[in-house]
């Protein structure tokens, strides 16, 4: 691993990605395997101007270890100091939140759904404050991620340990673009690009969407007041900031109880250390109605009943089937990398953020908008170069989105 490449990674996260500002408090979120760029994304914050900086790091060994030998009772608990301290940091110090994605993919996946779907749930509520404030944009917040052995062998795993970590390395350099001679121009000209999308979008305020291809027919219609986001976000303290990088998606949210008809996953999905793919949802009123999975259906069956917005969608993601991930070929085993590689919905919360002033709105007025509330918030991919998206405005027009995976416009 390119230790000159690795250093220009976290400077780019530091200063494109999360935006540290001066004296701001940067909280990070890794696994012990990430140290070294943990270390560099320290230094290059304070040289940004931190405050401080302050690691959380998790251990999955010890976590599987608990989930093999600690009582069963102790998975529907959470110790609450963790949230707690998290959740200050987010309303009180107005820290920035960096989270570095890099879990084995399939760590759980000889233990019980059940197990797992509890201690998941456990998890959510808990952190479910903390989660609000990061959903809607009121601090900056940031996913990156950095490869382990366990996650490189799943995606290639007809090579060596030490070749594999390597090869995911050079795919991920390429991928947020940190190979390039000047990596912050290169992004600022594709955020430039996402943008040009997201105004078209907006501009055009679409009732509906229709998607279209093998396995999939579904209709979504939007809130009267949803927007686009995607590519550079604005933090309600009005701080520029990249919320997952890579990153070649615009988004929005749907009307809770306005998704109709089935959709069929194109890529796995992650989720409590286990594998779920070729899944389908079937959606009447909004609520996922039946399931089918070829593998994970218990994992995916626990998922969507954490609660009662598990059944519903919180976000409706379009990415070209031409993005630079996509035409990787690879499968890599990671929401943070699949999902921007597909177009992608998401099971649960949805970002209130892509409501035109949501947090101006009365109570009142904020229930007629439908936003989607949950302890989840899932993405899974539905994108494929067969996939064509028609959008309806409100007077009735209708104009293709996407045409054979791509952007039609």
């Amino acid at each position: 691993m390119n230790k000159d490449l690795l250093k220009k990674y976290a400077e780019l996260t530091v200063r494109t990605g999360i935006n540290i500002q001066k004296n701001q408090i940067l909280h990070i979120n890794a696994t012990i395997d990430c140290i070294e760029f943990v270390r560099f994304i320290a230094e290059s914050a304070y040289d940004a101007g931190a405050e401080n900086v302050i690691v959380d790091y998790v251990d999955e060994e010890l976590s599987l270890m608990k989930y093999k030998k600690a009582p069963k009772e102790s998975f529907s608990k959470m110790p609450t100091y963790a949230a707690i301290g998290r959740t200050a940091l987010a309303k009180e110090e107005g820290a920035a939140f960096l989270s570095i994605s890099s879990r084995n993919p399939e760590l759980l996946k000889d233990i019980d759904p059940k197990l797992v779907a509890e201690a998941n749930k456990a998890n959510s509520t808990a952190f479910k404050e903390f989660y609000e404030c990061v959903m809607g944009d009121n601090n900056q917040w940031c996913v990156v991620a950095v490869p382990t052995e366990a996650w490189a062998k799943k995606v290639f795993p007809n090579l060596d340990t030490d070749e594999a970590v390597e090869k995911l390395w050079e795919q991920i350099f390429k991928i947020v673009r940190v190979d390039k001679e000047a990596p912050v121009e290169a992004w600022n000209k594709h955020l430039s690009n996402l943008q040009e999308k997201r105004t078209f979008l907006n501009k055009k305020r679409f009732k509906y969407l229709y998607y279209k291809s093998e396995g999939t027919d579904l209709t979504i219609e939007l809130p009267t007041k949803h927007q686009w986001l995607g590519g550079a976000d604005k933090s309600t303290k009005e701080i520029t900031f990249v919320a997952n990088m890579p990153t070649e998606e615009v988004f929005t949210l749907p009307l809770k109880t306005g998704v109709n008809g089935y959709v069929k996953s194109t890529k796995p999905l992650i989720y409590g250390g286990n594998v779920i793919d070729n899944f389908v949802l079937t959606f009447k009123h909004g609520k996922v109605v039946d399931i089918k999975a070829e593998k994970g259906y218990e994992i995916l069956k626990n998922l969507i009943e954490t609660d009662e917005g598990s059944h519903y969608l919180g976000e409706v993601a379009l990415v070209p089937y031409s993005s630079p991930i996509s035409e990787s070929n690879i499968i890599f085993f990671n929401t943070l990398f699949d999902e921007n590689a597909s177009c992608h919905l998401a099971l649960g919360s949805a970002y209130s953020s892509c409501i035109e002033g949501f947090t101006s709105l009365s109570e009142e007025e904020k229930k007629t908008q439908e936003v989607n509330n949950s302890l989840n918030h899932v993405d899974f991919m539905i994108g494929s170069k067969e996939l064509n998206i028609i959008g309806e405005t409100v007077d009735g027009e209708k104009i293709q989105i996407f045409k054979d995976g791509n952007w039609a416009f």
